[in-house]
């Protein structure tokens, strides 16, 4: 079977591309550890009574580590005992060199969660518990952002971590 040289130089480009494609999967998977974000566990959005998330807010764990359980509905996050009614923005306060990890589920529909210059970046979805670990080195303020769109009050939906 003939086969034009302009298709056969197409599929020859296409092939070439998609081994570079599968090669660098593969490099980030076996090399890496890059894995695919998964819930951590899954949690009954309208039963919280037995779970962390009950009350949720910053605990600590000793030495310099902390736990955060947090909450997001339309449109805030709950973070615990600052946390304010509908358009008061929660503030979690740690001090420096502070290693916090993220526990946080949603109670209603899709939800971002993001931190300003730290690698907090989770999908929080109904049902399912996102965490994510990261360590404090400098005092500053930093914006917890919901960065997936949530409904008609998404612009409100944000709060602040301060490091002192």
């Amino acid at each position: 079977m003939h086969i034009n040289r302009y298709e056969r130089a197409w599929l020859t480009a296409v092939a070439v591309t998609l081994g570079v494609f599968a090669a660098a999967m593969l490099v980030g998977l076996l090399a890496f550890g890059i894995r695919l974000p998964s819930p951590v566990a899954r949690v009954d959005p309208n039963n919280l009574a037995n779970t962390p998330f009950a009350k949720p807010g910053l605990k600590s764990l000793g030495g310099a580590r902390y736990e955060l359980y947090a909450t997001a509905k339309m449109w805030q996050f709950d973070a615990g005992r600052e946390a304010g009614p509908l358009g008061v923005p929660p503030q979690i306060r740690i001090p420096a060199r502070s290693e916090v990890t993220f526990y946080v589920t949603s109670l209603d529909v899709n939800h971002g969660f993001y931190i300003e210059d730290h690698s907090i970046n989770l999908e929080v979805v109904p049902g399912q518990i996102a965490r994510a670990t990261v360590t404090f080195m400098q005092p500053g303020e930093y914006k917890i952002i919901c960065n997936h769109y949530c409904g008609a009050g998404h612009q409100v939906m944000y709060g602040t971590v301060i490091v002192e």
